[in-house]
């Protein structure tokens, strides 16, 4: 079987940078910055092709999508919305020229300030922005266009902005059926799709409602479904409707698609965290890294650093501490930051607010610190290649 080179895809709030470990996973080299520095919440690739897409942006820049076809060595990139700089350039001759600035329209002029997620859905691109709108290309990003069925959901007058703001962070598809989809905003939830993003069903319904104590946290569980903060959704290969998400009071599993909820939270410290990551080719195989609360800190719990596991589908929870830092440990991993490979055994990576990625090569018995001294790391993926 031919062994593939692993590129770790590192989104920071100062651009992406590449880490390539080779064939070994080993010795890791960093490229970068890319995307001439622009805040980067998500980068991910396309391993047919060896394409990179990088969203990001913020008040100053706007929203726009970087791409490179060439695995990282050139990127292009697509503004979608203005930000301040174009008032300044508009109004200054000389900064115009400094940033080569247009002054053609943008297609979404001022609607969002930043893309926050992307995903490959068979031949089609998304992205989700903060505000929460879900964009798709046809073109692998030179053009986008709005997906309206979900911006006009029934339910979009009560969607609340989380602390980050409302905000679409996660967009999954079955790669077998390209034309089922989910995303999930905070703070609104979990979103789906069996026809192609034509029509959309909100799915946070808790399997046990009454079983279910009531909280006095606004982001917890009540009124039958689950906290609508949701941070992270990942769903398992091999099994379509078999989803996992780590929300901002619980880790939850749904075997039906989002339809309805478990919560699996019981044997781990806290109920609060990030990232979620599922094994992949084991969907009872599950990580994930619990954060001591929102309001004590956002940091592993006593400051030990541990990535719990699972191997049962949520019902025990395992902490795995080798090689991770336990003691004055206050880093935060955030929700896109946590990535895994597809090797066996399965290799998974995280990185954190303190420019580190941690990487473990055999499920997480043990870990390495594999970069560091990077800027505050958004998200992490793997990209699998020739």
């Amino acid at each position: 079987m031919e062994t593939l080179r692993t590129t770790l895809l590192v989104g920071t709030t100062k651009g992406v940078f590449l880490a390539s470990g080779e064939e070994s996973r080993s010795g890791w080299r960093i490229s970068g910055p890319f995307c001439d520095g622009w805040p980067i919440n998500h980068v991910i690739g396309d391993p047919a092709t060896g394409t990179l897409w990088a969203g990001g942006g913020g008040d100053f820049f706007g929203a726009g999508v970087w791409r490179s076809d060439d695995l990282g060595d050139t990127w292009g990139l697509t503004r979608l919305s203005r930000g301040s700089m174009d008032d300044w350039a508009a109004n200054d001759p000389d900064f115009a020229a400094a940033i080569g600035w247009s002054d053609a329209p943008l297609p979404f002029g001022n609607d969002f300030t930043q893309v926050w997620s992307l995903a490959l859905a068979g031949d089609r691109l998304y992205a989700g922005t903060k505000p929460a709108n879900l964009l798709q290309s046809t073109d692998r990003g030179e053009s986008w266009t709005r997906v309206e069925s979900l911006t006009d959901h029934p339910s979009a007058a009560d969607w609340n902005p989380g602390a980050a703001g409302l905000t679409l962070h996660t967009i999954l598809s079955d790669p077998a059926n390209p034309q089922k989809l989910w995303v999930g905003i905070s703070a609104a939830g979990v979103f789906a799709s069996e026809d192609g993003g034509q029509s959309w069903e909100r799915r946070n319904r808790m399997s046990n409602a009454q079983a279910c104590p009531q909280h006095d946290h606004p982001a917890a569980p009540r009124d039958g479904e689950t906290g609508h903060c949701v941070h992270n959704i990942m769903r398992a290969t091999g099994d379509a409707d078999l989803l996992y998400q780590q929300n901002h009071h619980g880790v939850w599993r749904s075997a039906d698609g989002g339809r309805s909820w478990d919560d699996i939270t019981g044997g781990l410290p806290s109920t609060f965290g990030f990232p979620v990551r599922v094994h992949p080719r084991d969907g009872q195989t599950l990580w994930t890294i619990p954060l001591n609360g929102d309001s004590a800190g956002r940091y592993p719990p006593d400051a030990a650093a541990a990535v719990w596991r699972s191997r049962d589908g949520g019902e025990s929870w395992q902490a795995l501490r080798n090689g991770l830092p336990q003691e004055g440990c206050f880093f935060t991993v955030l929700r896109q930051a946590m990535g895994g490979d597809s090797n066996d055994p399965a290799g998974v990576y995280f990185g954190t607010n303190s420019g580190s990625v941690f990487a473990s090569l055999d499920e997480g018995e043990s870990w390495e610190e594999v970069v560091r001294h990077l800027p505050t790391i958004l998200a992490l993926e793997v990209l699998e290649h020739r």
